[in-house]
């Protein structure tokens, strides 16, 4: 009985939290612009060149809408896919793709279900003054990989 209410008020504890964190996401700022999303590419190409590893990068606006992608060669098909859908999930919902493999690994996985989701490393909000203007999506090796590559354009 004891055990039930404290998984009980933990659960609480929990929601109230994350409830809390909720109201905390940065805005919105004015979209990513090419020249801004062709730098970040350029950064991520390198690091991946750097690396020996073939990657898709793709750039978005606040809105998800791509603003400019790239394949390296010998990328695996599927990679093109993944790249945009981690992108635009970062710009969307204002987080990096890795908070989603991390809140459905805590147990929830309804967030899996949420539309958009890409519960894959790789996926970064960019920021401009503390607001989001875009995201950047990388795919082509592992998650943790994926998301090194697209530190590297940011910080580009």
């Amino acid at each position: 009985m004891i055990s039930r209410i404290l998984l009980g008020a933990a659960l609480v504890a929990l929601t109230a939290g994350a409830a809390s964190a909720q109201d905390k996401r940065p805005g919105y700022g004015p979209s990513v612009n090419i020249a801004t999303a062709k730098k970040i590419a350029a950064g991520v190409v390198a690091e991946c060149q750097k690396n020996g590893w073939n990657v898709a990068v793709a750039v978005v606006d606040t809105h998800g809408f791509l603003v400019y992608f790239e394949r390296m060669e010998d990328t695996q098909t599927a990679s093109m896919d993944i790249a945009i859908g981690k992108a635009r999930a970062a710009a969307t919902y204002r987080r990096p793709t890795r908070a989603f493999v991390d809140v459905i690994n805590m147990g929830s996985p309804a967030t899996a279900t949420l539309p958009g989701v890409f519960a894959s490393p790789g996926g970064l909000p960019i920021m401009v003054d503390g607001k989001v203007t875009g995201g950047v999506g990388v795919s082509g090796v592992t998650g943790d990989q994926d998301e090194q590559c697209s530190r590297a354009g940011l910080s580009n």
